[in-house]
């Protein structure tokens, strides 16, 4: 009896050896794809960085050539500014009566863009808002709750790749049109798409019906 119990523990301690080894590979199989978003994540978000710098940059030259534009006609130039955060991740554009803001504050886990043919691209993403970014989320509850906040106000979102050698995509919400843009010309033609989308429309009386935005 006791030779038959030295025979069921080395069973069980083989057992348990071949269900350690299955763990180990079925983990490591996890850690591994999770790194691999980790590191796309990083990437992404070095470029975003790099992006939304030289957008907060282009966004100084349009609303100084507009106050220019406006100057020239008599027009009053106090109420458009650009107001920038010390982290460059949030800038609120004011042009007379239009406000609009510029964020990469939605980058909080590594996230995917999802295509139509199946692919998933990894990305950070930057989105321009119709209001004041701060006014909007102040009374957010959670990340989840300002995410909602936010996409009720998007105008468009650009979508960074990790590799710099990668396109952007950008997406225009209210048509669903998608663009591809070279990193180069991503900061540029990101924020002059979105002046003239909300710059470029004008605003609806209240009166109940649906629409109340130009385009």
């Amino acid at each position: 009896m006791k030779l038959l119990n030295n025979f069921e523990s080395f069973d069980n301690s083989e057992t348990a050896t071949k269900k350690d080894i299955v763990i180990q590979e079925r983990v490591e199989l996890v850690s591994s794809h999770m790194y691999k978003q980790f590191l796309d994540y990083q990437h992404s978000t070095v470029n975003t960085n790099d992006i939304f710098s030289r957008m907060i940059d282009c966004l100084e030259l349009v609303t100084n050539n507009l106050k220019q534009s406006f100057s020239s006609r008599g027009v009053t130039t106090q109420n458009i500014y650009v107001d920038a955060d010390a982290l460059k991740s949030t800038a609120v554009v004011n042009i007379l009566w239009h406000k609009m803001s510029f964020t990469t504050r939605c980058n909080f886990q590594p996230q995917a863009l999802y295509r139509e043919d199946g692919r998933h691209i990894f990305s950070n993403r930057i989105m321009a808002i119709r209001g004041n970014y701060h006014d909007i989320i102040k009374e957010a509850k959670d990340r989840e709750d300002e995410m909602v906040k936010l996409l009720e106000n998007e105008i468009a979102s650009l979508y960074v790749p990790p590799d710099q050698n990668q396109k952007c995509i950008f997406k225009i919400k209210h048509t669903g049109q998608e663009f591809t843009l070279n990193q180069t010309d991503a900061p540029r033609e990101f924020v002059l798409k979105v002046v003239e989308t909300v710059c470029g429309g004008g605003l609806y009386h209240q009166d109940g019906s649906v629409k109340t935005f130009i385009v």
